[in-house]
């Protein structure tokens, strides 16, 4: 089959996943091939040496805010807050809203992480690292959007992210290894992928660290047709700086790079080149040799 041509979504297919208000319930197959796609991604980490850990799926908002999170994403940002006891009497839920009012809830004092990599970060605060690292992660992440589309723009999503802390040089070649293991891998699924620079601002909107990123991308995506489902990112010294994290050896704030896999995205772009979710599987089991 040539990877130019992509056939339409079989009705098995559709009928596997449940999706409302950007939450998406998968079927069996659909699991079956996420989590086939998981375990992919995280070999890949783990081979290059990456030690596995789980994140919270939450955090404190305090911290997120300490990352400029709601300056440079405030589109994206979800919180979450208790209910007030004392004022749930007077304020219940709304049968026919579906919400409650805001006076009955305490403080939003965390927030749902739109990335994986957050959690990592601010779980290294303060620390001294004898020598470049990695990390990975699967999270459950979250973002706000104007709509969301099936499988393609959710809610709430899984992200696999593989994620370097330490030199310069060791954050860039991170980035480069991942890069051709992204390709190899799309080569032999035969689904045609681009490499284009995005804009995220990780950076002050006004600062010198802005004006580094439009010289110079910090962040590329790979896109199935119109659709992001994977991206590489570079932070420079950005969160060792804000978290307080550097090298043992030379004292300096760690450069940081991240490799990103929005599962669900992936979910969508293989079932819809390959037509279900069976010849999807196939191709994700038979490519996962090739890399």
């Amino acid at each position: 089959m040539s990877p130019a041509t992509s056939p339409p979504l079989d009705a098995a297919a559709v009928e596997t996943t449940i999706e409302r208000n950007g939450l998406s319930a998968l079927g069996p197959e659909a699991t079956a091939l996420l989590r086939l796609l998981d375990d992919t991604f995280a070999a890949w980490g783990t081979a290059a040496g990456a030690t596995a850990m789980t994140m919270p799926p939450l955090l404190p908002a305090a911290d997120l805010a300490r990352l400029d999170y709601y300056d440079n994403f405030p589109h994206q940002a979800i919180l979450a807050a208790p209910l007030d006891l004392a004022e749930r009497e007077r304020s219940p839920f709304d049968a026919e809203s579906g919400t409650f009012a805001r006076q009955a809830l305490e403080p939003a004092a965390l927030g749902l992480p739109s990335a994986a990599c957050y959690g990592v970060y601010l779980h290294h605060a303060g620390t001294r690292l004898p020598g470049n690292s990695l990390v990975t992660v699967v999270g459950r992440c979250f973002r706000k959007e104007t709509e969301y589309e099936s499988l393609r723009r959710l809610l709430g999503f899984h992200m696999r992210e593989i994620i370097a802390l330490g030199t310069r040089e060791h954050a860039e070649t991170h980035l480069s290894t991942f890069t051709e293991k992204i390709s190899t891998f799309a080569e032999a699924l035969e689904l045609p992928l681009r490499r284009e620079a995005a804009t995220d601002p990780f950076y002050d909107r006004g600062g010198a660290r802005l004006l580094l990123q439009q010289l110079s991308p910090v962040k590329h995506e790979f896109l199935y047709e119109d659709l992001a489902i994977a991206s590489v990112n570079v932070h420079r010294n950005f969160f060792g700086e804000r978290c307080d994290i550097s090298l043992a050896e030379s004292g300096e704030p760690v450069f940081t790079s991240c490799v990103a896999f929005g599962l669900e995205r992936w979910l969508s772009a293989l079932t819809r080149r390959h037509g279900s979710w069976q010849a999807a599987t196939a191709a994700v089991a038979w490519a996962r040799s090739a890399v």
